[in-house]
């Protein structure tokens, strides 16, 4: 198969994918089947839709290509009469999304690039294609994005995943640089979610800890700071202003 005709058939499966992933999270949420089209729209062009519009260079791509609507609200409207929730269903919908996470990396920085910009613009633009979709996504269903710490690593995997990308197509090897996000984003998302791999949660101070004084949440688990302490109940015999009190 013609590379660019699979990582073609990539990409229109993450399109696919994603609008099912908004679609499951408008069903949470009990919305009507607008709202199953806002949010499968959102989760599935989201990321790109922004990019193009960072790179004013014409109409988006999610504008000009009909398999970008056509793929995202139809599957916004297969996810309105079906759940998805079996086993097997649900691990297609994860391995599809990591697929695109490497791909949408890769497509965001490669373009990023192709407009003339630095390598670090170039990675951010990849990094906006393959997270903004979904927290778009969970801000209108008014949750924290899920990308912003709790949850198995995804948005370090589209970090890793658009700086390869830069480097392989600034020594002109663009090719190689997608296949090699789509493979890295798959298998470590994959085994991320597997593992529960996730970034540290708690800020630090490097000034407390210069001093020799770790910050609280390290120095105490958070299942572990709650202390019991015993009430201390007064005598029996004495009264709340401390007059005796006779039997």
């Amino acid at each position: 198969m013609d590379a660019d005709l699979l990582f073609r058939v990539v990409d229109v499966t993450g399109v696919i994918a994603n609008g099912l992933l908004g679609a499951a999270a408008a069903r949470r949420h009990g919305y009507d089947i607008i709202g199953f089209f806002v949010l499968g729209g959102a989760s599935a062009l989201g990321g790109g839709l922004l990019r193009d519009m960072m790179l004013t260079r014409g109409f988006p791509v999610a504008l000009t290509d009909p398999w970008y609507l056509s793929g995202a609200f139809g599957a916004a409207f297969i996810g309105y009469f079906f759940t998805f929730e079996h086993k097997w269903t649900h691990r297609l919908l994860v391995v599809a999304d990591a697929l695109s996470l490497g791909c949408w990396s890769a497509t965001g920085a490669s373009k990023g690039l192709t407009a003339g910009l630095g390598w670090f613009p170039a990675i951010f633009l990849g990094i906006v294609t393959a997270v903004c979709g979904g927290m778009i996504r969970d801000v209108l269903c008014k949750e924290t994005p899920a990308i912003f710490g709790g949850k198995p690593l995804y948005a370090t995997l589209a970090v890793v995943a658009s700086t390869q990308m830069v480097l392989w197509q600034t020594y002109g090897h663009a090719t190689i640089g997608m296949a090699c996000a789509i493979i890295l984003c798959t298998v470590f998302s994959l085994v991320a979610r597997r593992r529960n791999w996730v970034l540290p949660t708690h800020a630090y101070d490097l000034a407390s800890t210069a001093r020799g004084r770790w910050p609280r949440e390290q120095r105490f688990p958070r299942d572990r700071r709650r202390r019991t302490y015993r009430t201390v109940r007064p005598h029996p015999r004495t009264s709340d202003h401390g007059h005796h009190v006779d039997s």
